[in-house]
Parts: structure tokens; sequence; C-alpha cells
């Protein structure tokens, strides 16, 4: 892995990963159109974990809230015997838990299934670029309702868990997908936002660490280097600028304008399929 393949893939995951456009299906575009590859196991899960820092940075405030008030919420439900919600950082808490469990499930019985049938032809990611810049469409010009963290229920945040778990799937987007389920819920745009950015910790740190195991099982290769720490350190960053450009496109209601963008990619993909016979 050289410092320039580094940085190049390092930016790409920053990108990527948070803005709607599905960093997996640009993954194997890359990789079948200019054989540009992640590099090595470790490097790859590394770069997760570049943007897992990304969420730690943006929602840092949130995120030690939620944690000191969900472990109040536990100690006073020892206490006193019985376990009761009194804000909504203990409320959202809960729903990261309960978000997680499908996703986890879909994740560990889906995930080969989802990249044997991927693997073999381009023309399923064109078509999961069509559909998830259609359902940005959706979102996007769709009157919802208003629901703040006191209205959301237990049922959204296990669908919004669902829908992430769905985006195993190349060209389908991680954020796109459970923001979309979001709105769909009525959440108010900050909301559906925030949610989807605070349930990837969970999701993104668990699959890194089983990445890792499995690296090691594996005996792939594992080395601390410049490039690596490069390559962390820049998708850690744009992943900050990324994950704002995202929250500032939706305050605006701009949210069509990666419909556009996949749209394109989307026909470009199968088209370009048939005549690269891949």
């Amino acid at each position: 892995m050289t410092l320039i393949q580094a940085i190049i893939l390092g930016v790409f995951q920053g990108i990527a990963e948070f803005l709607p456009i599905s960093s997996s299906g640009h993954l194997v575009i890359l990789q079948h159109f200019f054989g540009i590859k992640e590099g090595n196991l470790f490097f790859t899960e590394m770069l997760h974990f570049g943007t897992l820092i990304s969420i730690v940075i943006v929602y840092f405030n949130d995120i030690i809230k939620i944690i000191v008030e969900f472990f109040r919420m536990l100690l006073n439900g020892i206490k006193n015997k019985k376990f009761k919600i009194t804000n909504g950082y203990q409320k959202l808490g809960l729903f990261i838990i309960v978000g997680s469990i499908p996703t986890a499930i879909i994740g560990l019985l889906f995930e080969d299934f989802f990249e044997k049938l991927y693997s073999s032809s381009l023309i399923p990611i064109g078509i999961a670029f069509l559909m998830t810049g259609t359902l940005l469409w959706i979102a996007n010009n769709k009157s919802y309702e208003n629901k703040n963290v006191k209205n959301m229920s237990f049922l959204d945040s296990i669908i919004i868990g669902i829908f992430q778990g769905i985006a195993i799937i190349p060209g389908i987007s991680r954020s796109g997908s459970t923001i979309v389920a979001g709105l769909f819920r009525g959440l108010n745009r900050a909301l559906a936002t925030e949610f989807s950015f605070l349930l990837a910790l969970p999701a993104t740190f668990g699959a890194g660490l089983l990445g890792i195991i499995q690296v090691v099982k594996t005996g792939s290769e594992v080395a601390f280097t410049i490039p690596l720490l490069v390559g962390v350190i820049l998708s850690a960053i744009v992943g900050v600028l990324a994950i704002k450009i995202l929250i500032n496109t939706l305050k605006k209601d701009k949210l069509h304008y990666f419909s556009y963008y996949l749209w394109i990619v989307g026909i470009i993909t199968i088209i370009s399929s048939f005549f690269y016979n891949v």
C-alpha cells in the first residue's frame, strides 16, 4: 500500500461512507473499471474505524450525554427495582440498542449471500443505485410528520435498524437508507440524520471488530504503517466534512441532488456492464 493509494482510499472512504451514495457500490465500480483496490483487509477495517471517529467528533456531546444518562437510568432502575425513562438521551440510548438488533441479525445471516450475488455482475449494483436515488427523491419531496425524540417509538428504531441492515447490499447507501427510513416514519430531519449516524456507531464498531478478528484468523498482514495512519486520519477528517455537508443539504431540502448523481451512476453502471461484460 503506497502513500498515494492510502490518500485516495482515505478520502474516498470519508466521502462515500456518509454521503448517501453507497461506499460499497462505488468501491466495486472502482475495482472493476479502474483497478483500484481497498488494499489488505487490515487497512480496510482501519479505514472504517476512521469514519467511526468522524461520527464521534461531530456528535461528541450527545454521545457522552447518551452514555451517562443511559447508565444513570440503569443504576436508578437497579436501585429502585423499576426502570423508567426520564429524558430524551436515555430514550435515544435504548433506541440505538434496539435498532442495532435487526441490523446485526441481517448482517450476520445475509452478508455472504449478498457478497456472492453482487460479485458476479454490476447490473444489480446499478439497479441498487437507481433504487437509492429514487428513495432519496421521494423522501425529499414528500411531506412528513415532525416527530422529535419524545414522540419516537421503538417501532421507529426497529424499522430504521432493518433499513441499515439492508444497506449491506452494494449500491444501497447506509446513511441514505436510514435517513429515508427515519423520514418515512415521521421523524424531523435533524433527528432522522442524527439517529442515522448514532445508529452507525455500534454497527461500524461491531463490523470492524469482527473484520479484524477475521484478519487475524486468516493470517492476513497486520502492519501499522505511515500510509495506514494517513489513510485513517484522512478518512476521519473528510468524514466530518461529509457529515456536515449532508446535514446542511437536508436542512436546505436538497437531498434530491444526490438522486441525480445516483441515477446517472446507476444508468452508466448498467450500460457499461454489457460492454465490459463484467
